[in-house]
């Protein structure tokens, strides 16, 4: 049976839109989504008029009890080798592993192995697995 999360406080984000770069719709070259913060000295949007685009600021951050926590309720750890597994041993219900991108698929299996015994989440668990065939 899958681990569950120990809270399950419903996550609510302040603003999911990307915050737009001040005049990219001006420019094809300028994409929307990578916000730069304004410094012209006669800047609408750096001196916050009404009817501008908004920048962000530390209103616009999440519940420190729901900050970095995925829709599956747990919090994310990349781990490496069975030995950073452990680590989560006594935490599996508020962190899940996820197996590092350099990891081997013997590593991989390993990593699942253990994991199952400690009863802690892979998010990643059926990445590179293949069932092994006898030729």
């Amino acid at each position: 049976m899958a681990t569950k999360p120990l809270t399950t406080k419903t996550i609510v984000k302040k603003r999911t839109k990307k915050f737009a770069r001040h005049q990219a719709d001006l420019f094809k070259r300028i994409a929307r989504t990578s916000w730069r913060k304004p410094k012209g000295i006669d800047g609408r949007v750096r001196r916050r008029f009404k009817g501008a685009i908004p920048m962000p600021s530390i209103g616009y951050g999440s519940d420190k009890k729901t900050r970095n926590v995925h829709p599956n309720g747990f919090k994310s750890v990349v781990v490496n080798n069975v030995s950073e597994l452990e680590m989560l041993m006594m935490h599996n219900r508020t962190y899940a592993a996820t197996i590092g991108h350099s990891v081997s698929t013997r590593g991989r299996q390993e990593i699942i192995n253990r994991a199952e015994q400690l009863a802690i989440r892979v998010t990643n668990a059926a990445a590179r697995l293949r069932a092994e065939e006898d030729a």
